[in-house]
């Protein structure tokens, strides 16, 4: 396998950052010998757009850059496709994953193939609140599990219950396992 590069867009307070560091230690426990997780911030406040980066490889990684040309995107938020192009400089074939009501023939992006999946209404179900907003962090991970198949949906659920004990772990685990479960590429 080559290297394997996601791009995460979403608004600061969404997850973006943590969903790239949460894919790059399951990807780890999966068995890739390299993996990269770093953010990228412009106005750092509740609600400004966000970007977020993974690689995962079976070698070590040594490029150090922003992702311009990703084999993965991830949109957390679909509402960021009115202040930016999410898509731009992806690769062909391509994987586009969206946080949306609609479904991928709504959207047109190409030879890149789109998944969604309601991440904001599995969130709002499961409770998986921060300051009265959903956060859809968790459920993107499950999400990209399904679409990717690049880690598996017991890795993604035991790295978020690692990273919250109890019952707030629990509830973010089974909102990931109801987004592997809804998410569709028809």
């Amino acid at each position: 396998m080559s290297m394997i590069e996601i791009r995460w867009h979403g608004r600061g307070g969404q997850g973006g950052v943590t969903s790239a560091e949460l894919l790059a230690k399951a990807a780890f426990l999966d068995g890739y010998k390299g993996v990269q997780a770093f953010p990228y911030f412009g106005a750092e406040r509740r609600g400004a757009p966000v970007k977020a980066f993974t690689r995962i490889s079976d070698k070590e990684i040594n490029v150090r850059s922003q992702i311009y040309e990703p084999d993965i995107v991830a949109i957390m938020d679909p509402g960021i496709v009115d202040l930016i192009d999410p898509t731009e400089g992806i690769k062909e074939e391509g994987i586009i994953i969206i946080n949306t009501t609609k479904k991928p023939s709504d959207f047109d992006y190409g030879s890149a193939k789109v998944w969604t999946y309601d991440g904001t209404g599995i969130a709002l179900s499961f409770g998986l609140l921060v300051a009265g907003l959903p956060v859809v962090n968790t459920t993107m991970l499950g999400a990209f599990a399904k679409a990717t198949g690049l880690v598996k949906l017991e890795t993604v659920q035991d790295v978020i219950k690692e990273k919250w004990s109890g019952k707030v772990g629990e509830k973010n685990a089974a909102g990931a396992k109801e987004a592997y479960d809804t998410c569709t590429d028809k």
